[in-house]
């Protein structure tokens, strides 16, 4: 047996966050050598952050990369390592994976498939580099190979799929297979979104299988940039198995998965299934002496979760990529904690929720030291327990009008003591009406509901942002907003009121979901933490703005729609592109229990506000990228701010309407 100790290591990054970013990449190198690791594979432009965006544009970002890559150098003597970097070469920007050996570049592999739909726009900043195509790279006084190349390190050969190359069609493992390559390394920032392991495991186990080789999967992990969630995830496999798994969604900066590739195994594999295979192609092949120390085969260990083969896979990476989200956001922004405009409603106490659970996942995975350790410049921390420690982190706040009601007061305040946060409630209701006051005197006329609705509900939504906006101020603390992705796709929600904030945590994710999610956290929660039975005072209203007065009963359905068929619509119209009369053929399939009259009106008031609204959108707090319904108008669907509002397509669906018999 020919045995091999590879490593995949999934790292906690940020863009042109250079030591940081180096120290990350040195603890993974460190670890692997203690773990006997030969080969080891690094995430996609680790050493300059993926995320850099237009700083990619900067000469100096591609320089400083090279020069970080130099002082790693040293470090990986005695291993074989992956190092992810922008390099600038001749005319081109090239995304990369340089290959170390013994403390020594053996060459750089350009990405020859770039991702460039939903929120990745890596052709804005990068070119493919072409099958087949190898060049020199001149650094300082040496030159290294670039391109399409498979390295040979000490009989061992290497070659590589980065990231997207895996995602297509003709992917580069097949041409790497018929150059008798024994492992692929693949370097990847590949975002979360839900249900998407899945995915990446199926393309993991394919690629060893089809080109029968050891397969090594490293990704990002965290919130790099503030948008995008990584969850880390390594894999390892060879021949259509899988031999180790990483961790998702760890509060670690680093982890690290290993696996023994037994490479005799391998390369009978692949005798027996291509019998007609050539001879090893060493075009574009560089060789390196490289010798391998002897290796136990012992089976790795397995750190997948126990949820992820759970009933509630959704559920779980919901709350844990937004609560990693959150942790991130707040360290790498140096925030002194976060500030909740707790309304009694489920928008805000699901916020105030991921706030507290931050806390909770924290402190289980790190321990109390090792969590405050990477909270150190809010020192001293006097607090003793996750209680304390939540209470430091999270101030909610119960702001009351004469239209709020002791019911939602009640469940605000029992959610925030049930989680730990310091509860405070503010009276704005005099605020309102000095505003109201003096408006009514300059316009020479009372507002009344009658005439004055919408602006009368806006100013309540308003009044509340300067208080808790100035409480925030006071500590440096982070100010959440508490919308979600259906009030979003028809502006319900007040421009400076609820919108409020410097992060929208849940604007990506619709309301009919989150409603069950504070469900399934009541009466059953992610492991290892339980359910919140205080939730129930939540759950147990109808949503609400109490906005209007009391006795008026307002209700967000009543001035929607029920919430299951608006994400519908917004599935149908806005993922799927499907136009006003295809929306409303595909609800009266599917929606039989609301009368087709109903479901007209909703199809239209859909379409018209969310033409209106477009400005809306554009304004909102970044927000988190959950999955392929996103609205952010910056990273995943644009629209226009001014349109024909589907003036025409909306005719044409009432017209159907009425050649159908439907009333209204």
């Amino acid at each position: 047996m020919k045995l091999i100790k590879a490593a995949a290591a999934s790292l906690n990054q940020t863009p042109m966050a250079w030591e940081a970013n180096k120290a990350n990449i040195l603890q993974a190198i460190s670890a692997a050598r203690r773990e006997g690791v030969s080969l080891l594979c690094l995430p996609e432009l680790c050493i300059s952050g993926y995320g850099c965006e237009d700083g990619f544009h900067s000469a100096g970002v591609a320089a400083t990369s090279l020069d970080v890559l130099h002082e790693i150098l040293p470090d990986t003597k005695g291993m074989i390592v992956s190092i992810g970097l922008p390099v600038l070469h001749e005319s081109g920007l090239f995304n990369t994976a340089c290959l170390a050996a013994d403390g020594q570049i053996l060459g750089f592999v350009g990405k020859q498939n770039l991702a460039g739909t939903g929120i990745h726009y890596e052709p804005r900043w990068f070119q493919p580099w072409p099958a087949g195509v190898r060049a020199e790279l001149q650094i300082n006084n040496a030159r290294h190979p670039i391109g399409d190349l498979i390295f040979n390190c000490g009989g061992v050969r290497i070659g590589f799929e980065i990231c997207e190359d895996a995602w297509v069609a003709q992917r580069p493992g097949a041409a790497l297979a018929q150059r008798g390559v024994d492992i692929i390394l693949n370097p990847s920032a590949s975002h979360f979104a839900f249900d998407k392991q899945e995915i990446r495991r199926r393309f993991v186990l394919e690629g060893s299988r089809a080109f029968n080789v050891g397969y090594v999967y490293a990704n990002l992990l965290g919130n790099e940039a503030g948008r995008a969630i990584y969850d880390g995830g390594t894999m390892l496999a060879d021949c259509g198995l899988m031999r180790a798994a990483g961790r998702r969604f760890s509060y670690h900066d680093m982890q690290l998965a290993t696996a023994v590739f037994d490479l005799d195994a391998i390369r009978m594999t692949r005798a027996r299934n291509q019998p007609k295979a050539s001879p090893a192609n060493d075009a574009g092949c560089v060789g390196s002496v490289f010798s391998y120390p002897e290796v136990n085969p012992a089976p790795a260990a397995d750190a997948s979760q126990a949820w992820e083969r759970g009933p509630f896979v959704k559920e779980e990476e919901f709350t844990r990529a937004v609560s990693l989200a959150l942790f991130d956001y707040l360290r790498k922004s140096r925030s002194a904690g976060f500030v909740v405009s707790l309304s009694g409603g489920a928008d805000s106490a699901a916020v105030a929720l991921l706030c507290a659970l931050v806390v909770r996942f924290g402190w289980r995975e790190l321990g109390r030291e090792r969590l405050l350790e990477k909270l150190a410049y809010l020192a001293p921390w006097p607090e003793k327990t996750k209680t304390e420690i939540v209470r430091r982190l999270l101030t909610c706040v119960y702001q009351s009008t004469r239209n709020s009601s002791d019911a939602t007061r009640q469940a605000a305040a029992g959610v925030a003591a049930s989680i730990g946060a310091c509860f405070l409630e503010f009276d704005v209701d005099s605020v309102v009406q000095k505003y109201v006051g003096m408006v009514s005197a300059a316009v020479a006329r009372p507002l009344t509901w009658e005439h004055d609705d919408i602006a009368l509900q806006n100013i309540q939504a308003r009044a509340r942002a300067p208080s808790v906006w100035l409480l925030a101020n006071l500590s440096g603390a982070l100010l959440l907003a508490t919308s979600n992705r259906s009030e979003a796709a028809v502006g319900y929600a007040t421009m400076d009121g609820d919108t409020s904030g410097g992060l929208a945590p849940i604007a990506g994710i619709d309301k009919a979901f989150l409603r069950h999610w504070l469900r399934w956290m009541e009466t059953e929660g992610p492991q290892d933490v339980g359910p919140i039975s205080a939730l129930r005072a939540v759950n147990e209203q109808q949503p609400t703005a109490e906005l209007r007065p009391l006795e008026l009963h307002q209700t967000d359905e009543a001035d929607l729609m029920p919430y299951e068929v608006l994400d519908a619509i917004e599935r149908a119209a806005i993922r799927d592109k499907h136009s006003p009369l295809e929306v409303f053929r595909l609800l009266e399939a599917a929606e039989k229990e609301y009368r087709r009259a109903d479901l007209l009106t909703w199809v239209e008031r859909f379409f018209q506000l969310w033409c209106r609204n477009q400005w809306k959108r554009e304004r909102y707090a970044p927000s988190f990228h959950l999955d392929d319904e996103n609205l952010d108008p910056k990273t995943w669907c644009r629209f226009p701010i001014l349109s024909g509002g589907f003036t025409r397509e909306l005719a044409e669906l009432r017209t159907y309407a009425h050649a159908k018999g439907v009333e209204f």
